[in-house]
Parts: structure tokens; C-alpha cells; sequence
């Protein structure tokens, strides 16, 4: 069977064809291609809109405590306190609390800090070692003598700061704290107080039993005037009662805990500690945590 050659006509029109189809699959990548980042920003779009929908309403939360813990004075403001309001289709309730309620690492004594330690399930000597460790971080090393302290941290790779403690997750850098200890200690812990007392009010259980067995093993109050369960307070060097709680203290600082319940069902708790100013600048802000949902934990990230 003999085949005619295609004529240069009909073999244009291959060509052109084959062109064309070609044209067409391209075109179909970029549609499917454009359409894919529309999806995604789209959603991206969602999620920063949630982001600023939440730092929005924390942010009026912060607003609301500062004004109500500003409406009174210094002698009868609030340790502690609660509110709920809602806005913008969300249900947004705050809770207040004075940093006095923790101890401060920056201030506390190596006796509380064993005694801290020693009642979160360290032994006695491990709990001793601890609290000197953390007291050495802190430390600033005397200048013309060895430094023992950083040569003990030689084999861990970085230098200990020797000066106060600048965030109290670096809690976890001082040697030899153990990272459970560490974790069990958190809560209670601040750089915010000012002061190597509390306010026993506020107070948890676990940092009253801490001051009561450093109050109790001194047999005096310590650093200065006492609270005792009935209100009443001892002076210093007078022998301190069994029932002695822990030093009555005041902190200017506040940690503000505002959780937001959005329309779609996600729930956000932003952690915000701030100080207390005056009428040109009625607060600042010295921390802020925002803990995600955590179904938007890896998209929406976290800020402090």
C-alpha cells in the first residue's frame, strides 16, 4: 500500500495544531497553579485576620484591668480579680493577679529557694546545690578573683549571665536543675515581684510552704514584717509563730490572663504582665505570651 506525502499545507496545520494544544495545557497549569494560591491566601488571610482579631481583644483586656486597678489607690487596690465582657462576636474573660503572689528569682534567698525546691520533690542536698546555683547565675562574680562558676559551665558550652535573671525561663539554663524541676517550678516563679517578699493572700500553697519552713528554721520573720493567718504582723526579730504565712508584700506588677472564646469555637489565651504607672502612662507592658489555639499553633506562631 503506497501512502501520498502529507501536503506542506496539511503538515502546516500539525504544527499549528500541536501548538495550540500545547498552549491550552499551559494555560490549564497556570489556572490550576493561580487557583491553588488563591486557596492559599485566602486562608492566610483568615488566619492573620484571627491574629489581629485576637491581639485586638487581649489588648482591650489589658486595657479594662489597667483602668479598673487605676480607679483606686495604691492602699486599697485589688491583689487579685476577674471580668468577662464580650466584643467583636467573641466572649473574652480576664483574670488579674499581683506578681507578689511569686517568688522572685532576682531576690529570693538561697534559704527560700531550697526550701522552694526541696517542696517540689528535690532531696534536701539537691535542693541545697539548686538554690546555690541559682543564686550564683544571678551573682555578679568579685572582680580580681577566680570564677569558679563560669569554669563550671565551661563544659556545658555557654557562660552563666552572673547578673539578674532576665526571663525566668533561663531558669532552665543554671546547672544542674533538672528539667522537671524546672517545669514544676514555672508557675510560681517571677522577675516581676521586686521584692524578697510575697503577699500570703494570694499567695499558692506551694511558695507559702516554702516561706513558712525558712520562717520556721530561722525562727524569725524574715525580710522584715510578717503576715500571719489572723492579719496581724510581727516585726522583725521577734520569734515568728508557727502559723506565720509569709512577708506581706506589694508588687506594682500584674499578670493579666486573658482567655478569648471566638465565634468559630477556638479558644486563645493570651498571658500579659504589665506595671502599673501614672496618669501619662497609666501602664507599660512587660511581658506578652500569646498561646495560639492549637489548631493554629504552627501557622499562627507565638509572640512574647
Amino acid at each position: 500500500m503506497r501512502v501520498s506525502p502529507a501536503s506542506p499545507e496539511q503538515s502546516t496545520r500539525g504544527f499549528v495544531l500541536v501548538a495550540v494544544l500545547w498552549i491550552l495545557m499551559a494555560l490549564s497549569s497556570l489556572a490550576l497553579i493561580f487557583a491553588a494560591y488563591l486557596s492559599t491566601s485566602a486562608r492566610a488571610m483568615a488566619v492573620n485576620d484571627t491574629a489581629l482579631q485576637v491581639d485586638a481583644l487581649a489588648s482591650a483586656g489589658v486595657e479594662l484591668t489597667a483602668y479598673q486597678l487605676l480607679l483606686t489607690g495604691d492602699d486599697s487596690r485589688p491583689t487579685q480579680g476577674s471580668f468577662r465582657f464580650r466584643m467583636d462576636g467573641a466572649d473574652v474573660g480576664v483574670m488579674f493577679t499581683s506578681e507578689a503572689a511569686r517568688i522572685d528569682l532576682n531576690f529570693a534567698p538561697k534559704e527560700l529557694l531550697a526550701a522552694f525546691f526541696g517542696g517540689l520533690g528535690a532531696d534536701k542536698d539537691t535542693a541545697s546545690e539548686n538554690a546555690e546555683r541559682v543564686v550564683a547565675w544571678r551573682t555578679r562574680p568579685v572582680p580580681g578573683s577566680a570564677n569558679n562558676e563560669a569554669t563550671r559551665y565551661a563544659a556545658l558550652g555557654y557562660s552563666p549571665r552572673q547578673a539578674l535573671f532576665a526571663h525566668v525561663n533561663e531558669l532552665a539554663l543554671v546547672a544542674d536543675l533538672s528539667p522537671a524541676l524546672v517545669e514544676r517550678a514555672l508557675p510560681f516563679v517571677t522577675i516581676f515581684n521586686g521584692s524578697s517578699a510575697i503577699d500570703a493572700a494570694i499567695a499558692a500553697p506551694e511558695v507559702l510552704v516554702a516561706f513558712d519552713q525558712t520562717v520556721n528554721a530561722n525562727k524569725e520573720p524574715y525580710g522584715g514584717a510578717m503576715a500571719s493567718a489572723d492579719g496581724s504582723v510581727t516585726g522583725a526579730g521577734v520569734p515568728a509563730s508557727p502559723k506565720v504565712a509569709a512577708p506581706a508584700a506589694k508588687s506594682p506588677c500584674y499578670r493579666v490572663e486573658v482567655t478569648i472564646a471566638l465565634a468559630d469555637g477556638h479558644r486563645v489565651t493570651s498571658e500579659v504582665v504589665i506595671v502599673l504607672g501614672d496618669k501619662n502612662e497609666p501602664y507599660r507592658v512587660l511581658s506578652w505570651q500569646a498561646d495560639i489555639d492549637r489548631r493554629e499553633a504552627q501557622i499562627a506562631g507565638r509572640r512574647s
